[in-house]
């Protein structure tokens, strides 16, 4: 449940008071009629996006360095036409004033038999120059040196090494005095978190590692992103990945309104699938009284009974729902670890201005790093500086979280010193490690021993900046030309293996109205190797078809029916 701007924006219209005992009442009531019915209900832990509202005070608000007078609106919320303000998330003292506040009123819905996740959306923070109290002595405690000289320009080039330290301590300010505080919270509250961290100045996978069910968007993101999101998830052991979909299909605010084609939609469904997420949550149509299918929302698809979808409503579901149930059987599988160029994207600082959006403007939010393709067939994921410190190695391979990796894979221009000793403390333990560049140390001021590190790294025999195979024995999991995107869990000796159409790799926002479109049969011969055995096996991709396949201790490859076949969409 939503708690956006009301239908009516009437300043004088008649309507409850925002978290007022009759507001909590019916929420409430909300609660137990949905477990009456058998649905689930989350609620979002605010009003729009992001979090504020007329109870936060100017000492709460959001900052910006520079101006003191900066006041980031919150529009369109409950209480329209008053705006209130956007919360600082960087200030932990004011989020637990604004848990306090939200945690009240929702508590009595919270305190019925179900559990409910409380959601926070993408970040909608004004993120250049964020800033708060305490931040600059903060940074020269940490880093040796006055920030402020450079906070002006601090995205221009040239101030490469003191961008990198502002972001640095800006990841950690987020997650230390929001994701981190927001997850408590829930828990005192009875319930679970789910966000998206997206778009938020930080290292996201430790960001994401810290809910209890990451989520991710699209196609505001692109399903690509999602693995980001679900590497976290595997790293932090989180069984969950969501996903609110269907945002935005075909162009924002609203292309093709109550014109939107099942086909279409399955085509983002499964490029999700094929990149870690197993919860698909609808972005459908607002509350409509009985009666009633005119109220619609700016982003949204239209599920009401004047649209397009309709008919083919159940048995999509139907299939989002096989899918997405045995996509949570176990943990997710790989063979290698893939380090995320976090440094490269802070000391990039602004997006091309070809690449940037309305909502987007910096490299930060990682919205385009590709996995390289020479270690597709090993279902590579993302790793971060955290889970490498954190790592241990046994036998030769990376225990992390509940994933075990033959390798770990560099490719970046900037590698920060903890994340080099990390690196370097687990090759000294036999890990294989490939280095597809030599990287630099990034930031301001820079550590003396960082080459004798680097060199260090490079003289073990265990490491490689030639050839993948000279270090790494193991045959990748799915081996074959032009592998289709594709997800891989484990339960205990068996593996699930999800490989959505070819048609759906690389989906990239909006797609165009009737990209789905297919005529013909598309072919796949690959090898499994999995579980001692080399099995070959075609692909047989029927027009809007992906394929599930079951790979038992036997090495015997079993297709699992989740076929759908959706009306042949209408192209533009």
């Amino acid at each position: 449940m939503a708690f956006i701007y009301p239908v009516n924006r009437d300043p004088d219209a008649q309507r409850i008071a925002w978290l007022s005992s009759e507001w909590s009442e019916k929420v409430t009531y909300c609660k137990e009629y949905c477990e009456q019915i058998g649905l689930g209900c989350d609620f979002t832990f605010g009003t729009l996006w992001p979090f504020g509202g007329t109870f936060v005070n100017d000492q709460d608000r959001t900052k910006i360095f520079g101006d003191p007078d900066f006041k980031q609106p919150l529009r369109l919320s409950w209480t329209h036409p008053d705006t209130g303000n956007v919360l600082n998330h960087l200030d932990r003292q004011a989020f637990e004033r604004y848990a306090r506040t939200m945690g009240t009123a929702l508590k009595p819905a919270l305190s019925t038999a179900s559990t409910s996740a409380l959601f926070c959306d993408s970040w909608e923070v004004e993120t250049r120059r964020i800033w708060t109290d305490g931040f600059d002595t903060e940074f020269e405690q940490r880093f040796g040196y006055d920030l402020k000289p450079y906070m002006e320009n601090i995205y221009s080039d040239g101030n490469e090494g003191p961008r990198y330290d502002y972001m640095k301590l800006v990841s950690d300010y987020v997650i230390t005095n929001f994701y981190q505080p927001y997850t408590e919270a829930c828990h005192q509250l009875g319930a679970i978190s789910r966000v998206q961290c997206a778009g938020s100045p930080t290292d996201l996978i430790s960001a994401y590692s810290r809910v209890d069910v990451p989520e991710t968007e699209a196609m505001l993101y692109d399903p690509n992103f999602s693995k980001i999101v679900a590497s976290a998830a595997a790293l932090g052991e989180k069984p969950i990945i969501s996903s609110e979909t269907f945002t935005c299909l075909y162009g924002f605010p609203r292309v093709h309104f109550m014109e939107e084609q099942t086909a279409d939609l399955k085509l983002v469904a499964d490029a999700l699938f094929a990149n870690g997420v197993n919860q698909i949550l609808w972005h459908g149509m607002p509350y409509n009284p009985a009666g009633i299918d005119t109220i619609y929302f700016y982003a949204t698809v239209h599920v009401g009974r004047r649209g397009k979808l309709l008919k083919e409503l159940p048995s999509f579901n139907h299939y989002l729902t096989r899918v997405s149930q045995i996509m949570q059987k176990g943990q997710a599988y790989s063979q290698i670890a893939v380090y995320l160029p976090l440094e490269d994207a802070w000391i990039a600082g602004e997006y091309p201005p070809e690449l940037q959006m309305p909502w987007s403007w910096g490299e930060y939010e990682l919205r385009y790093p590709q996995l390289p393709a020479e270690v597709k067939g090993y279902h590579p994921l993302w790793i971060n500086q955290e889970f490498l410190q954190k790592g241990e190695v046994h036998n030769q391979l990376l225990h992390c979280g509940d994933q075990i990796f033959g390798a770990l894979y560099l490719d970046v221009n900037y590698l920060d010193h903890l994340s080099l000793q990390a690196i370097l403390q687990l090759a000294r333990q036999g890990l294989p490690i490939y280095l597809a560049k030599l990287p630099q140390e990034p930031g301001m001021k820079k550590n003396s021993a960082y080459q004798k590190l680097l060199q260090e790294l490079l003289a073990l025999p265990n490491v490689s900046r030639n050839q993948l195979h000279e270090i790494l024995y193991v045959p990748p999991m799915i081996k074959g030309e032009d592998i289709p995107d594709f997800w891989c869990r484990r339960e205990q000796s068996d593996y699930y293996l999800f490989f959505s159409h070819p048609n759906s790799q690389n989906v990239k926002y909006p797609i165009s109205y009737g990209q789905s479109f297919t005529e013909k049969s598309i072919s796949r011969k690959i090898q499994i190797n999995l579980n001692g055995f080399n099995r070959e096996y075609e692909l047989v991709f029927e027009p809007y078809q992906s394929i599930l396949l079951k790979y038992d201790e036997k090495g015997q490859i079993i297709p699992v029916d989740i076929k759908f076949i959706p009306e042949v969409p209408r192209k533009e």
